[in-house]
């Protein structure tokens, strides 16, 4: 049997505040650090052996992994980042309340900016302070690859390249991987693993440092997927999660 664990990061200070975050990279608050931890925890009384990891080049989710990691004793494995495992760019959204956008805007179309498979919000301007080409750590990536905006199509363009040529043949070398990402960048993973479509794809939502397992069978193919954790206390976070972009 083979595993992939994919891991959201922990509560981060804009998840607090209840903002569109994207590419912003704001820190872990105390209590997404203790998310990261419990996470590691688990995962180690389950018996989770990781072989590689890898993640994102956005602090929440570094060091969501590095908690995670510590818990299981596991800092020494080999971790790769990549900008591609990066939070869907929101654009404009970048720093704005959700809950204040959805008072302007409506619920609704909060819904298709936050969870609709093609349509983005609006790009951030070219000299916009916000631009990852401004940005040391994307010096090496060609501008036209790095996004000013983007849907959830557009996202899976980016990141599913990465997982199908990088991440998902590693699994052919060790038996239990581990993802620790973003909730819309992860989605876009779900949605290729469990051929979820376009439409559907808006109803789901992933709660912070809640590991979600992937079992496959020796010749890779797709056996099962869930949480660990509760089932009722895991549906209620995703909820909460749903609820971020009302009123």
């Amino acid at each position: 049997m083979k595993r992939i664990v994919l891991l959201r990061h922990g509560e981060s200070q804009w998840n607090q505040e209840n903002r569109f975050t994207g590419w912003t990279d704001v820190d872990l608050t105390e209590k997404g650090i203790g998310e990261a931890q419990k996470a590691g925890e688990l995962l180690k009384k389950e018996g989770f052996n990781f072989g590689m990891a890898y993640t994102s080049y956005l602090k929440r989710a570094i060091k969501t992994l590095n908690n995670v990691l510590d818990k299981m004793d596991a800092d020494w494995i080999p971790v790769k980042k990549s900008w591609r495992l990066n939070e869907k760019h929101y654009g404009e959204l970048q720093g704005l309340n959700k809950s204040e956008t959805a008072a302007k805007y409506g619920e609704e179309q909060v819904l298709v900016w936050r969870r609709s498979f093609d349509i983005a919000p609006n790009a951030i301007p070219e000299d916009d302070k916000r631009n990852a080409k401004f940005e040391a750590r994307y010096a090496e990536i060609a501008d036209a690859e790095l996004p000013r905006t983007e849907s959830l199509k557009e996202c899976i363009a980016r990141t599913l390249p990465y997982w199908t040529a990088v991440i998902f043949p590693t699994l052919k070398k060790v038996d239990d991987l581990l993802v620790v990402a973003h909730g819309n960048s992860l989605r876009g993973v779900i949605k290729h693993l469990k051929g979820i479509s376009d439409e559907d794809i808006i109803s789901l939502n992933l709660p912070t440092a809640i590991p979600y397992v992937f079992e496959f069978d020796d010749d890779l193919n797709f056996v099962k997927d869930y949480f660990l954790g509760d089932p009722e206390e895991v549906k209620k976070l995703m909820d909460a999660v749903a609820n971020q972009g009302k009123k």
